[in-house]
């Protein structure tokens, strides 16, 4: 089993940054950041490959997100910049065991999941 704990959520106006940690209990293949607003379906955001570092972004958020690793401490971090309303959601940080990604913005290609962390930016 693996746990995945978050931190870093909060409130900021839009224009703010905000950095969401992830630690996992056990390496795996892939971590990501997904979010959830209500009433809306959960939505990839990032993905890191742990082992070759590739990177994947959904398009709202390219050049605005940066998603990273410290795979010593088997943490990802997603920092956000340039926050905007729209951004508002629960984070939820996932973990795949899978060795190759075929699907990575499905929610059924990660089996681990962390509790979530609260965004919300006010206009």
């Amino acid at each position: 089993q693996v746990q995945l704990v978050e931190s870093g959520g909060g409130s900021v106006q839009t224009g703010g940054s905000l950095r969401l940690s992830c630690t996992s209990s056990r390496s795996r293949y892939y971590l990501a950041w997904f979010r959830q607003a209500p009433g809306k379906e959960r939505e990839g955001v990032a993905t890191i490959a742990t082992g070759n570092n590739f990177i994947y972004y959904t398009d709202s958020v390219k050049g605005r997100f940066t998603i990273s690793q410290d795979s010593a401490k088997n943490t990802v971090y997603l920092q956000m910049n340039s926050l905007k309303p729209e951004d508002t959601a629960m984070y939820y940080c996932a973990a795949s065991n899978l060795a190759i990604m075929v699907r990575r913005w499905d929610v059924n290609s990660y089996q681990f999941w962390g509790q979530g962390t609260q965004v919300t930016v006010s206009s």
